[in-house]
C-alpha cells in the first residue's frame, strides 16, 4: 500500500516538525516539510497532499502573539485552499504552536471569517510549563479520523506558557462540549466537568494551564480539522518514556491520521 503524502507545514521559528515527520513515516505516512513561502510561490500546493500537519515551536518568535502571525499568513493567502481541503474532509492536524495558529486563523472551532470566541491564552499559573501530562481521546468527538482511538489514553509532554483554552460566554463552552472536544487532561482518571465552563479549568498540575472544561484539544463541526497542546511526536517509542505508567503511546494518533488520508 502506498503511504500518502503528508504536508508538515513550516514557518521561520517552527522547530517541531522533524519529530512530527518522524511520526508520520513510523505511522505509514510520507512526509515533506516545506516552508510557508513555498506556498506562497506555487512550488508547494496543499491540494496536492493527502493530510496537512502544522507542528509544533514558536513561528516567527510568535511576534504577533502565539501562532499569530502564521495564522494571519493562512488566513490572507491560503483561506480559500485550506477551506476547500476541508470540505473535502482532508484531514489537518495542529500540534502546540500548530494549534495556535488553527485556533487564531478561525479554523478552529470554525468556521473561518466568523469572530472568534475561543482562544489560547497564558497559563493561569503564570508561567511555562514543560513537563508530561495525561489526556484522552474523547469518544464523543465528532472527528471521523479520531475515532479508531476514541477513549484511548496518551502520555506526552507540554511545552507553552499560552496553551489555556478560553471561551468567550457558557454558550460557546456548550457548542465545544457538543462533540468539539477531541481531548481533555487527566490526572488519575476523568474528573467531573464544572458547572461553571468560562471560569473554571481543571485542578493543577493534571491540567497544566487551567483550560476550560480540562480541553486540551478541539476538532471544528465537519470533524477534519483537529488541534492539541501537548506534544504527542515526542511519544512515539516507548524509550522517549520516562519513569512510570507504561504504555500511552502518541503513535496511534499519527496512524489514525495517516489512516484517515487513504
Amino acid at each position: 500500500m502506498s503511504r500518502p503524502p503528508v504536508l508538515i507545514l513550516h514557518a521561520s521559528g517552527t522547530n517541531r516538525d522533524e519529530e512530527a515527520a518522524q511520526a508520520i513515516r513510523l505511522a505509514g505516512g510520507h512526509p515533506r516539510i516545506a516552508h510557508v513561502n513555498e506556498l506562497r510561490s506555487g512550488a508547494v500546493r496543499i491540494a496536492d497532499y493527502a493530510s496537512v500537519l502544522l507542528p509544533g515551536g514558536f513561528s516567527y518568535g510568535d511576534a504577533l502573539g502565539a501562532g499569530g502571525r502564521l495564522a494571519l499568513e493562512l488566513r490572507t493567502w491560503f483561506s480559500d485552499e485550506l477551506a476547500l481541503a476541508a470540505e473535502n474532509g482532508k484531514p489537518m492536524l495542529g500540534i502546540c504552536n500548530g494549534f495556535q495558529v488553527l485556533v487564531k486563523a478561525g479554523l478552529l472551532p470554525g468556521p473561518m471569517g466568523e469572530p472568534r470566541s475561543v482562544t489560547l491564552t497564558e497559563n493561569a499559573e503564570g508561567r511555562f510549563e514543560c513537563r508530561w501530562v495525561t489526556l484522552r481521546v474523547e469518544s464523543a468527538c465528532r472527528s471521523g479520523w479520531l475515532g479508531a482511538i476514541g477513549g484511548m489514553t496518551i502520555r506526552c509532554p507540554v511545552a507553552h506558557g499560552e496553551g489555556r483554552v478560553a471561551v468567550a460566554d457558557p454558550s460557546t463552552a456548550a457548542r465545544l462540549e457538543d462533540g468539539l472536544v477531541a481531548f481533555r487532561y487527566l490526572a488519575d482518571g476523568p474528573r467531573p466537568i464544572s458547572n461553571d465552563p468560562v471560569l473554571a479549568g481543571g485542578v493543577y498540575p493534571a491540567n497544566p494551564n487551567g483550560s476550560v472544561n480540562d480541553i486540551a484539544g478541539i476538532c471544528d463541526d465537519g470533524g477534519t480539522i483537529v488541534g492539541l497542546m501537548p506534544h504527542p511526536e515526542d511519544h512515539v517509542f516507548d524509550w522517549q518514556r520516562p519513569s512510570g505508567p507504561e504504555g500511552g503511546s502518541g503513535l496511534p494518533l499519527f496512524e489514525a491520521f495517516v489512516a484517515g488520508a487513504r
